[in-house]
Parts: structure tokens; C-alpha cells; sequence
């Protein structure tokens, strides 16, 4: 006999859990790191490396997008 009524469970994406941060600061803001400083940096400048150092909060659209991503 099949079970009626039961619905499976959403799951977060695991691309996004990985990738995506958010802040402490309850104001529901994201963060990503910047690609182009994980391997390759001999050959990189130290302006370029620099600059991907630091993480990006992301824009408001895009953090509705992601949220429904982590739920």
C-alpha cells in the first residue's frame, strides 16, 4: 500500500552552501569570495591578487535569487 500525503524535503543546493556566506549582522546581506586566488599566483600581479583577496557582498536581487538557493 502506498502512503498518501507525504512530501519530500527541499534540499539546499550544495553549490551555493559552499560558495555563498552570509553576514552576522541580521540584515540578510550575502558574501562571495572573488575568483583567481587559488592556484597560478606566480604569475599573477600583486594588484590582481589583492583584489581577490577581500569578498564581495552581493547585490539585492541576487541575494533574494540565492536565499531561495540555502533554504
Amino acid at each position: 500500500m502506498a502512503r498518501i500525503g507525504k512530501v519530500g524535503k527541499q534540499k539546499a543546493k550544495s553549490v551555493a552552501r559552499k560558495r555563498i556566506k552570509r553576514t552576522s549582522g541580521g540584515k540578510g546581506k550575502m558574501v562571495i569570495d572573488k575568483a583567481a586566488h587559488n592556484h597560478l599566483l606566480l604569475q599573477k600581479s600583486k594588484k590582481q591578487k589583492a583584489k581577490a583577496k577581500n569578498p564581495v557582498s552581493l547585490p539585492k536581487a541576487e541575494t533574494k535569487k540565492l536565499a531561495k538557493m540555502l533554504i
